[in-house]
């Protein structure tokens, strides 16, 4: 099968639902590259909608962003001000206006895979560096949290996690990975990527962020 991949929603309800209609059910994978929530207005209705599309398809996968990660360690903590200050807060308010259960939420993140990995792709959430284990979720170089450069693993990488501002994905050749992480909560548009099975880029769609995702009051 072929792939879908979408970059960092951030809570971009109804851009998101505009660039799901691009996916084709049968013949591809849906793949997230986590990051769902925080900062945009809809957190709740992004995970409920990534839950469904998750048990209603074998073929759709979901997997941990940092910002899930904050999340869990909210929960599991009784606090998280790093992460509360920046972004948090208003995830918390959303989730108790819609009449979230944080444990189930908390209990579905932690389910979450880094990555998802074929012959030919590695696909995580902020990309591999020259760290010594890049699955250590704590870790700064890790596939959670990396800033650093990507290095060339013999396939194609592809993240998200650093917001890019050209409403296009960037390509690095010596890498040999793409970041597709395109800023939908800045204004900037939420990206899909279309990915044969030995790594051909088919298609890229960017979908206009949503001014009802990101206006400070709800309509």
């Amino acid at each position: 099968m072929n792939f879908f991949i979408i970059g960092d929603v951030h809570g971009c309800f109804y851009t998101l639902e505009e660039l799901i209609k691009y996916w084709n059910t049968e013949n591809e994978y849906l793949i997230f590259l986590g990051d769902l929530i925080d900062r945009g207005n809809y957190s709740s209705k992004v995970v409920e909608k990534c839950m469904e599309l998750q048990k209603s398809y074998i073929n759709c996968i979901v997997l941990k962003g940092n910002h899930e990660y904050e999340f869990i360690e909210y929960c599991e903590k009784g606090e998280n001000l790093n992460w509360t200050r920046q972004c948090g807060e208003k995830t918390l308010d959303d989730f108790n206006r819609n009449h979230i259960d944080y444990g189930q939420i908390r209990d579905w993140f932690k389910s979450l895979p880094l990555k998802y990995e074929t012959d030919f792709l590695m696909i995580t959430h902020a990309g591999i560096s020259e760290t010594e284990n890049p699955y250590n979720e704590d870790h700064d170089d890790g596939v959670l949290w990396n800033r650093k450069d990507l290095k060339n693993i013999g396939k194609l990488q592809i993240h998200g996690h650093t917001p890019l501002k050209a409403g296009k994905p960037l390509f690095n050749d010596h890498s040999k990975s793409i970041n597709i992480d395109t800023g939908a909560v800045y204004g900037f548009g939420l990206t899909g990527l279309k990915i044969s099975g030995n790594a051909s880029i088919n298609e890229t769609i960017n979908i206009p962020t949503d001014v009802r995702d990101t206006m400070e009051t709800f309509i």
